[in-house]
């Protein structure tokens, strides 16, 4: 419930709770009494909040006490606050809008990405006919050894991948020849991998990356464009850490 005040002859209300807000601890003395009543809430719009501004001001400048007029200096810090409120509405406005259009523009320019191979966050790799799908690792800092260990669906280590040293970034591993760590070729299917990075003896992150083809694009459910993936995976296109 919201409590209105009216001030002056002249029947101007005013909420309350704007009134005292504005007012601060220092209540302008009215020439007339106050009465209140119950009404609904005002509306938060900056639109709203400017034009109940301006009647509380108004009405302020009408009643204000002779003895004890309103300092100057606080009415002009008033109209800088709402009108900044006012800027920043309008701001998030045009933000909003801009981001609507930027985000329908990376549609036809991820559509350019269908058919290509393209490392994404993921921890498998597929291996078909002696040949093993692209992968990676993305490296949050450089390390003096970066390894590579490669499972079976059991989740039995079947290989360990030396990488050496690396820098940050990250590094495409492609044309591995899928075997096992007494050279026998690994059989078909689906590995998992996962990466071990070490700086100084000290364990380093190491997200690993999954290699696919863009299959198409689709919007996604916060209107970005994400993009679906040969091994079954949809990733938005910020997620792509390389294109092969």
């Amino acid at each position: 419930m919201t409590t209105n005040t009216t001030i002056g002859s002249s029947g101007t209300t005013v909420s309350q709770t704007l009134l005292d807000t504005m007012n601060g601890s220092n209540k302008t003395s009215s020439s007339s009494s106050s009465t209140s009543s119950s009404s609904s809430s005002s509306g938060t719009s900056a639109t709203d909040m400017q034009q109940t501004f301006l009647q509380l001001l108004v009405a302020q400048m009408k009643n204000q006490d002779p003895t004890n007029p309103m300092d100057s200096s606080q009415m002009t810090s008033q109209l800088a606050q709402i009108n900044t409120v006012s800027g920043i509405s309008q701001l998030n406005t045009t933000l909003s809008s801009l981001s609507t259009q930027l985000s329908a523009g990376q549609q036809p320019q991820a559509a350019l990405l269908i058919g290509s191979t393209v490392l994404a966050p993921g921890s498998s790799l597929t291996v078909a006919s002696g040949a093993s799908s692209a992968f990676g690792v993305n490296l949050a800092n450089a390390v003096s050894d970066l390894q590579v260990v490669v499972k079976n669906s059991a989740g039995q280590i079947v290989n360990t991948l030396d990488l050496g040293k690396q820098s940050a970034g990250v590094i495409p591993v492609s044309g591995w020849t899928p075997t096992d760590s007494q050279g026998n070729t690994l059989a078909d299917g689906t590995y998992s991998i996962s990466a071990v990075g070490t700086i100084n003896g000290q364990q380093a992150t190491a997200t690993t990356l999954a290699g696919a083809k863009v299959q198409s694009v689709i919007q996604q459910t916060d209107g970005t464009p994400g993009l679906s993936l040969s091994n079954g995976t949809t990733v938005g296109l910020t997620s792509v850490s390389a294109i092969l």
